[in-house]
């Protein structure tokens, strides 16, 4: 069904929103943002499994955050930041709104101070 007045989002707009809503992922993320770490390395840091963390890793795969390499006997995970922009530029149309917003909002409170001036006089 086509939605008249919304602008067309990437298909994996949502993968990568439920990526980011768990804080190991961003965590994994943040890590991967300085380079590429096996599993084990990854792991370190948190009291979980490898097999765990290879869960949230399938889910970064998934949103297309995170590529893995075959490397002899390791499968690093490397940082991949694109699908992130996407995101990015959605939460930008907020930006805007959140800033007329408070541009409103200041205009408002220089007329309640000049106000409150005049009262004063």
């Amino acid at each position: 069904m086509e939605q008249i007045g919304y602008t067309p989002q990437p298909q994996n707009l949502d993968a990568v929103f439920a990526a980011l809503a768990d804080p190991t992922r961003r965590a994994i993320l943040s890590r991967l943002a300085s380079g590429q770490a096996s599993v084990n390395e990854l792991a370190e840091p948190f009291e979980m499994s490898q097999p765990a963390v290879s869960k949230h890793l399938k889910v970064l795969e998934r949103a297309g955050l995170v590529e893995r390499d075959i490397d002899r006997q390791r499968r690093p995970a490397r940082l991949k930041a694109e699908p992130m922009a996407a995101a990015v530029r959605w939460l930008e149309e907020f930006q805007r709104f959140w800033t007329s917003s408070f541009d409103e909002l200041d205009g408002l409170l220089e007329e309640l101070k000049d106000a409150e001036r005049q009262n004063q006089k």
